[in-house]
């Protein structure tokens, strides 16, 4: 409406906000444009409700309901699987989500499950444990509630299935949730990081140095300097 009637034009709607965007080019007369056109919508509205009568209003007031107290709540963290943390007794919910993130690089190491299949019902009360492989960001409101290594909870799952917006980054309704898989978990290999640079020494020759990284390392990596 706000762009098909009044030219303005939206940033990102989601079931129950708006979001706009100002910039330099933006004056004091577009701001108020802006508020004489919702108070003229909002008029429009009450009058529709005052000539449809109580059955109008009542449909309305159950419409608003499910805008604005019916949603969902914005699940918490949960924590990182024991494989991605370093000491899984501590109290504190640290963990290595680099290592998580770089193995989901290898699709033999995920899987993907239908959102809305029975099967992550079963695993949430049964397991194996729901792990993340992704940053699972839905826009609005435009930060994580997933992210790689962590364990997906009941509270996450019924998040997910109730919104309606349209860009959830990280996420495919096609594919489906995209988990690290079980036998990947519970592999005793570690994932390793493996970073190769070039230093030109004094004299013009090159020396290479390969960085070995193992997740969670309290210490440096290790270096293999050859020079090539």
């Amino acid at each position: 409406m706000l762009a098909a009637d009044y030219d303005i034009q939206l940033n990102k709607t989601s079931r129950n906000s708006v979001l706009l965007q100002t910039n330099i080019n933006n004056t004091r007369s577009d701001i108020a444009q802006l508020i004489k056109v919702l108070v003229e919508i909002s008029q429009g509205i009450e009058k529709r409700l005052a000539d449809g009568g109580s059955a109008a209003q009542q449909a309305f007031a159950a419409r608003a309901k499910s805008l604005m107290t019916d949603v969902p709540n914005l699940p918490n963290f949960t924590c990182f699987f024991s494989r991605f943390r370093e000491d899984t007794s501590s109290i504190t919910s640290e963990g290595d989500m680099r290592s998580a993130f770089f193995a989901a690089y290898r699709e033999k190491q995920c899987e993907h499950i239908n959102l809305f299949s029975p099967e992550v019902d079963k695993r949430l009360k049964n397991g194996p444990e729901l792990v993340s492989a992704n940053f699972v960001i839905p826009y609005p409101p435009g930060f994580p509630i997933m992210v790689p290594g962590q364990v997906i909870d009941a509270e996450t799952i019924g998040f997910m299935r109730k919104l309606d917006v349209k860009e959830i980054h990280g996420y495919s309704a096609a594919l489906g949730l995209k988990l690290l898989n079980p036998a990947f978990l519970k592999s005793e290999s570690r994932p390793v990081v493996v970073l190769r640079t070039r230093r030109r020494l004094p004299n013009g020759s090159q020396r290479r140095l390969t960085r070995v990284r193992a997740p969670c390392a309290t210490g440096p990596g290790r270096e293999n300097p050859s020079t090539g």
